[in-house]
């Protein structure tokens, strides 16, 4: 079984802000497969599932992504955790395994509660302005040139994804991805 979990915050005021690529690769992912994310009653995120392929959104906004995990992840899963990661250009991807949060909270709430030892596909966001805070940059919209950078790293995300659901090797995909 693979679970890939989309970091991101619910609700139509953050669609489209730098911290929903999470979201967006994911949805990617299901429109590709064809499925559609449902929400059961009293649960705090939203399921699409294709064969043994499980795509996780937490509603439970950014900074607390982690505390459904335990819930949606079993012993021996392959989990991949899809978040947004201003280190990197818009447009750029970066896939690895293991390591630390690297102060992004959605990754440090899903350590908190799972471990650190899973896949992690950034989507790279790019950097604040000088003088705009973290917290004000991660939750605006790109620009028309950004967007599409992103829409095309999403894209390639996505597809990294879903080489390793086929059974690339992480090694493989990784070089791929990064290059």
């Amino acid at each position: 079984m693979m679970t890939v979990f989309g970091l991101g915050n619910p609700g139509a005021k953050y669609k489209g802000t730098r911290h929903n690529a999470g979201f967006e690769t994911v949805e990617r992912i299901a429109a590709q497969k064809d499925i559609r994310f449902r929400k059961r009653c009293f649960r705090l995120y939203r399921k699409a599932v294709f064969e043994d392929l499980v795509l996780i959104e937490p509603l439970t906004y950014m900074n607390s992504s982690g505390n459904i995990a335990p819930e949606c992840v079993k012993e021996g899963d392959t989990v991949i955790v899809v978040v947004d990661q201003m280190d990197l250009p818009p447009g750029k991807i970066r896939i690895r395994k293991g390591g630390s949060s690297a102060g992004h909270n959605g990754l440090k709430s899903m350590i908190a509660n799972i471990g650190s030892d899973f896949i992690r596909v950034y989507i790279g966001t790019g950097r604040p302005d000088e003088g705009v805070k973290v917290i004000d940059h991660v939750l605006t919209r790109f620009s028309d040139e950004d967007r599409k950078k992103v829409d095309e790293a999403e894209e390639k995300a996505a597809e990294a994804i879903l080489r390793l659901y086929g059974g690339e090797k992480l090694e493989s995909v990784e070089q791929w991805a990064n290059s």
